[in-house]
């Protein structure tokens, strides 16, 4: 008798509905891979209760003898979930999710467009919590990153020795990729635990050095616990400005060290803030930028190709490989680009077009600092000074060099620099 079966098992969940406290209208259910056995009682009831159930293939096959309403695989893309969910607001829906929805989660995403009271989040163990469990590490002292859908070369600005990292990696080739940067980055003797499925039967932790990667057959859901190791000539990126020059692939389009440090410095950046970075050239201000904090984004502009395409490999080589590269001759390559929190000129700054573009798209509030290395460029500073304000500053550096057997100052091309806020009002 299945069409009896159902109709009584209808009637016992609308009879749990009737008699369940008020309840909110989006439910996000955290499961790891114990399935429904992980679950709490609530976790499991807002699954039995909900008219229509999102989740990935392996989400729904997990939970799928507490699912009796309809079950809805996850689209690509994913903001077409998204869209879907919203569309049915106000019944009863729940949203499956990979452990914490609120840590690299789906959470996060439907927090954007679903106010908080009208929500019932219940989040399992994450990855990370389950990883640090397994190696003992505390998690307030370890870096946690995901590589998952992201590029590894975010890893790169983290390592230090001595530091320790979990990284959620994106597949079964996420943990090799990680080796392979380390490696290159002459960190090869760091230590990588790579654990597999956790939480369920598949569960394994295997370990290699990162020089001595080979473990093969990994289970595609994995994370990485790394203990970085520093071998003879690591290049550890450090936290502050002023990278050295040879670090950077350039064709002498580069702001140097120092100047560099002082330009940084001037543009002040603050958490989440995006930079213009007008006339790249090796894109050494936008990559530092955003090195100073994970929040931080920037976009290189920049004309000639050869030079925008060196940009790019400079950014993934230094840990930045969100910096987003826009080729094109400014003031043009301006247009409709997002609003900057700050701007850095550093070529075609003699153009006043493109001054008043960036000053015209400039967020009040927000700074712009141009660096000037001739006379007529200068001279536009200087105009810029006495018209708006702000601050004019000479830079001036000088290196020891040798000089016929002996040791003498070699002084760098001098740099003005303008520096101005955009009034709030």
């Amino acid at each position: 008798m299945p069409e009896a079966e159902a109709v009584v098992r209808d009637m016992v969940r609308d009879m749990a509905r009737d008699n369940a406290p008020a309840r909110r209208w989006l439910s996000i259910v955290g499961i790891g891979e114990d399935g429904l056995d992980g679950l709490s009682a609530r976790g499991r009831e807002l699954i039995e209760l909900a008219d229509v159930v999102f989740g990935g293939a392996r989400h729904l096959a997990l939970a799928g003898e507490a699912i009796h309403g309809a079950a809805r695989a996850w689209p690509s893309p994913f903001e077409d979930g998204v869209k879907q969910v919203l569309a049915l607001a106000g019944g009863d829906v729940c949203v499956l999710a990979s452990g914490d929805p609120f840590l690299y989660g789906v959470g996060t995403v439907l927090a954007r467009h679903v106010p908080a009271d009208e929500m019932e989040v219940v989040p399992a163990a994450s990855a990370f919590s389950l990883a640090a469990a397994r190696l003992g590490w505390a998690l307030n002292d370890t870096t946690l990153l995901s590589a998952h859908g992201r590029a590894v070369e975010g890893t790169r600005r983290h390592l230090h020795d001595g530091r320790r990292l979990l990284v959620l990696t994106s597949d079964a080739d996420g943990p090799a990729a990680l080796s392979a940067l380390l490696a290159a980055a002459g960190f090869g003797p760091s230590r990588m635990h790579v654990l597999e499925a956790l939480g369920g039967a598949r569960e394994r932790v295997r370990c290699a050095t990162a020089e001595g990667f080979a473990l093969g057959d990994i289970h595609p859901l994995n994370l990485v616990g790394i203990e970085v190791v520093a071998g003879e000539g690591a290049r550890a990126i450090p936290l502050t400005p002023g990278l050295p020059d040879d670090w950077y692939e350039n064709d002498g389009q580069l702001t140097k060290r120092t100047i560099r440090a002082a330009t940084l410095a001037a543009l002040a950046p603050r958490r989440g803030e995006l930079l213009w970075d007008i006339g790249a050239g090796a894109g050494s201000i936008g990559i530092e930028w955003m090195l100073a904090d994970a929040s931080l984004s920037a976009i290189a502009i920049e004309e000639r190709g050869e030079r925008a395409s060196r940009v790019k490999r400079n950014a993934l080589a230094l840990g930045v490989p969100g910096l987003r590269v826009v080729e094109g001759r400014a003031p043009e390559a301006l247009e409709g680009l997002p609003a900057p929190d700050a701007i850095f000129v550093g070529g075609g700054a003699s153009d006043s077009g493109v001054l008043d573009t960036a000053l015209e798209a400039l967020k009040p509030g927000g700074r712009i600092v141009v660096n000037a290395v001739t006379l007529e460029t200068e001279a536009v500073l200087l105009a810029r000074h006495v018209a708006l304000g702000g601050e004019l500053t000479r830079l001036s550096v000088a290196q020891a060099a040798p000089v016929a057997g002996m040791t003498s100052w070699r002084p760098a091309m001098p740099v003005t620099q303008w520096s101005w806020r955009k009034p709030c009002g």
